[in-house]
């Protein structure tokens, strides 16, 4: 296979065949289309997920309303005006309801678009019908659920090639400045970037075959996981193969050894990462479970173009391709100079166990703000821009009960006027009435007196179901009871999926490593990196960003993507210590693969952190939020944790780091004896 993809005459074949059936079948097939529906996100099985689904059987159902609200800053609205406009503006039966204090009216409109794109066209035509010839010194705006779900909708519009651009910008610069080549960049960029097509294409299409949920972020998250991982695994090959273009004439069989010694580590991480993706399969959450699919297909894509493409497209070329630092045979290995890395080697070696003392002291004070955080966003938290369905909102609850904007609703299919009865005599209601009759159910609307979002409006939905137990198929959804369930499965995910990864991460280095010791510490310091860049990102958050909680679904996939991708880099640099150890001994060989993967682990670490706060490009908070911790973890895990502590750890137990492997040997065949260096 190694012979294939180097060959003098196969090489051009194996790089350009798969580039146009890549081409071909994003021409062909294209990314999957679907339209969401009302559970995508909701928890399974949950009592707001039950009553969507009683909701979505109602013969004239409306799939959202939108709330309308016209207000004055000073003085008293000028109602008969208002309610003429409204006549003439909005659909029969739309009522206009004036506040007590005089200064805004709101009036309650069904909406009763499809999809997403259908919802977000109605909301804006509302808007510009009522803000046409509003009276002078009156403001008009549309909140409600299905504005909240439009405004969320033009988050997402050409975001997909926004954050494609973004990525790909920021790792053609990266590129450049690692590999100082004006030249040798493209040819990574190109096969990831084809790469990130392709598995968009196919992640989207095997969602669709199995008939999986996924919506506007899986596509962006997606392509910023191909773009970091198949980088990373382009770094790797890529520095075995300069060096090895040292020592050997041939570049054909310089690219050969450098594909041998790549494959192992590239595949390892990429097994790992995958198993890591797929337990998202068994979150409680549509979305989420669409989400580890489609990118468990993109490692695989990236993780193939890294190690088949691109070494025939790298062979293709002479060594000029790394002009103007073009490597020549009989020069130096990197491994066997006096490099940076080798310099931190030596001064670690020095004192291992005072370096590992303090970092894992360092890492233990940046937790400590693992112990404040809080979880939950409020709908008018979910934006870094305000638009204008919370700014509404928030002016609506000055003159109107909070849960006015976005009522609870009860879904039910015993009798609606006990139903009824019983939500209006329930503790924390305002008002509640019947809004729509069908196929034996009925859906009763309730205005809470809380704001959402605050202790109160929660202990309302829990005496409300609680009230309600004793009806048969009767169910409590709207925003916050939908968030109340949203926090309660996600607590349910992360007490599933966080060991099933933990354990599953372990298995794969102890297969890797055939060792028992080495890996359960490569998953501590993963852990410890997880807990510490929690820690300081919430610190980050309620301080400067001015965020009052993490979203509910932050935790869980940033541990993933820290643990899985963490543990890539610990794997980069210990199969290369085991390699070094067979001929230099335990101690010299953790230091020579610390001299030869420094530069490239550090690159790729400082590009995968690069590309996720890209995140940050989408003014929504759980991707800013998603891509600020696994930005911090990953810099941690790179810079601190790769350089010090494991080296300092291995450094400290020598041979023992390997138990209850056979110890490696060192260069003259003796057992090597370690010590405190």
């Amino acid at each position: 296979m190694t012979s294939l993809l180097t060959g003098r005459r196969t090489a051009w074949l194996v790089a350009l065949v798969p580039l146009l059936l890549a081409g071909a079948l994003i021409a062909l097939l294209g990314e999957a289309e679907r339209d969401p529906g009302p559970t995508d996100t909701l928890p399974a099985g949950a009592d707001s997920t039950l009553g969507t689904e009683l909701a979505a059987e109602l013969p004239e159902r409306d799939a959202s309303v939108a709330v309308v609200l016209w207000s004055v800053e000073e003085g008293r609205l000028p109602l008969a005006e208002i309610r003429a406009q409204a006549d003439q503006q909005l659909a029969d039966g739309v009522r206009v309801v004036p506040s007590r204090d005089g200064t805004a009216a709101i009036a309650v409109v069904p909406v009763v678009a499809g999809t997403a794109t259908e919802n977000a066209d109605e909301v804006e035509e509302l808007r510009s019908t009522v803000t046409a010839d509003v009276p002078d010194g009156v403001s008009a705006q549309v909140t409600g659920p299905a504005a909240v779900e439009a405004d969320l909708a033009a988050v997402f519009e050409g975001a997909d090639l926004r954050l494609l651009l973004a990525t790909a910008t920021v790792v053609a610069v990266l590129l450049v400045i690692t590999y100082r080549s004006p030249v040798l960049w493209l040819v990574p960029l190109t096969v990831v970037a084809v790469a990130d097509r392709l598995a968009a294409v196919l992640a989207t299409q095997t969602l669709a075959a199995f008939g999986m949920a996924w919506d506007e972020s899986t596509v962006g998250i997606l392509s910023v996981l191909v773009f970091g991982a198949g980088t990373d695994y382009a770094l790797l090959l890529i520095s075995r193969y300069r060096d090895e273009l040292r020592s050997h004439a041939s570049r054909f069989d310089a690219m050969a050894v450098a594909v041998r010694r790549t494959v192992e580590p590239v595949l390892a991480s990429a097994t790992t990462v995958v198993l890591g993706l797929l337990t998202l399969l068994l979150s409680l959450i549509p979305t989420t479970r669409g989400l580890g699919l489609a990118c468990a297909v993109g490692i695989v894509v990236a993780a193939t173009f890294a190690l088949v493409v691109l070494p025939a497209g790298l062979v293709v070329f002479g060594r000029w391709i790394f002009w103007p630092r073009v490597p020549h045979e009989g020069e130096p290995a990197l491994v066997d100079t006096r490099s940076l890395w080798r310099r931190v080697g030596d001064r670690v070696a020095q004192h291992p166990t005072a370096f590992v003392t303090g970092t894992l002291a360092l890492l233990a004070v940046m937790s400590l703000g693992l112990f404040r955080i809080e979880t939950g966003l409020d709908q008018a938290d979910q934006f870094l821009d305000e638009p204008e369905a919370i700014t509404a909102s928030k002016r609506l609850a000055e003159s109107f009960p909070a849960g006015a904007a976005d009522p609870t609703r009860v879904l039910t299919r015993a009798d609606g006027r006990s139903v009824l009865s019983t939500v209006e005599d329930t503790r924390g209601v305002q008002s509640a009435r019947i809004t729509q009759r069908g196929n034996g159910i009925t859906q009763v609307d309730a205005v809470l007196d809380a704001a959402p979002g605050t202790s109160a409006s929660e202990q309302a939905v829990v005496d409300l179901r609680t009230a309600l137990a004793p009806y048969d198929d009767t169910h409590v959804t709207g925003s916050e009871a939908t968030s109340m369930d949203e926090r309660d499965a996600a607590a349910r995910d992360r007490k599933v999926i966080l060991p099933l990864i933990l354990a599953l991460v372990l298995g794969a280095l102890v297969l890797l490593l055939r060792s028992l010791l080495a890996p359960v510490l490569l998953v501590a310091t993963v852990l410890a990196t997880f807990s510490a860049s929690l820690g300081v990102s919430w610190w980050l958050f309620t301080g400067p960003l001015g965020f009052d909680a993490l979203d509910v679904g932050v935790p869980l996939l940033a541990f993933l993507f820290l643990v899985a991708l963490g543990v890539d880099y610990n794997i980069f640099l210990v199969t290369r210590a085991r390699e070094e150890a067979v001929d230099h001994g335990s101690r010299e060989g953790m230091l020579r693969a610390l001299t030869a993967t420094g530069g490239v682990i550090t690159s790729a670490g400082v590009l995968l952190a690069a590309v996720f706060a890209v995140l940050g490009v989408l003014p929504l908070v759980v991707l800013a939020q998603l891509g600020a911790v696994i930005c911090i973890g990953v810099l941690l895990d790179t810079l601190v944790v790769r350089t010090v502590l494991v080296p300092a750890m291995a450094l400290r137990l020598g041979d023992r780091f390997w138990w209850p492997s056979r110890q490696p040997e060192g260069a003259r065949g003796r057992p090597l004896v370690t010590s405190d260096y």
